[in-house]
């Protein structure tokens, strides 16, 4: 055998196998759905304003990765922030939730956040209104959040911490359902 046709057979092999490593790389960082199918499309960094029936805004994500199922037609979305914007004729500011984890439902009526959920916005005077909890489900067409995990809601100079959350969101009123307590501070 010639050294000629020794080289052409070790890059034959490096073809190969440098091939057939990628080909197993590319298999293990695909994108899996919930239901272990692959997503039908999948978004990177990206921002999407989402419109009601109406045609108004109903809410934007950014967010550095979306995956879509096809047979469900819901979303996943990692580290989501989700801006929900105040109904029109409202004179109160938007809300700012970010979290871990998201999904979104097919028709964009319930968005479920989970893993370090926190909600920011202004009160009526401008002060900050912060929530925090570990799971809070948003229905951006009624204006509800609602969670049954333990919530902390803070304000300046005030702390109110429970279980479970009913908020409308348009008049910014948070009802914390159980075991409440308050604390004030000067």
């Amino acid at each position: 055998m010639s050294w000629r046709s020794v080289i052409m057979l070790v890059l034959l092999l490096g073809a190969i196998g440098s091939g057939w490593s990628l080909l197993k790389q590319r298999k293990a960082d695909a994108p899996v759905t919930r239901a272990g199918g692959r997503p039908d499309y999948v978004l990177n960094d990206f921002e999407i304003v989402a419109l009601d029936v109406q045609g108004r805004e109903s809410f934007t994500v950014r967010a550095p990765r979306l995956t879509r199922d096809p047979a469900t037609r819901a979303m996943d979305i990692a580290t989501p922030v989700f801006v929900i914007p105040p109904k029109a004729g409202s004179a109160s500011t938007a809300w700012n939730v970010q979290s871990a984890t998201g999904w979104v439902s097919p028709k964009g009526d319930e968005i479920r956040l989970r893993g370090r959920v926190r909600a920011d916005t202004t009160d009526a005077e401008g002060d900050p209104v912060n929530i925090a909890t570990e799971q809070l489900n948003v229905y951006p067409e009624t204006d509800r959040a609602t969670s049954s995990e333990q919530v902390t809601m803070t304000q300046p100079g005030f702390t109110i911490s429970g279980r479970g959350i009913d908020a409308r969101l348009a008049a910014k009123r948070v009802n914390i359902l159980s075991e409440v307590k308050a604390r004030y501070e000067r």
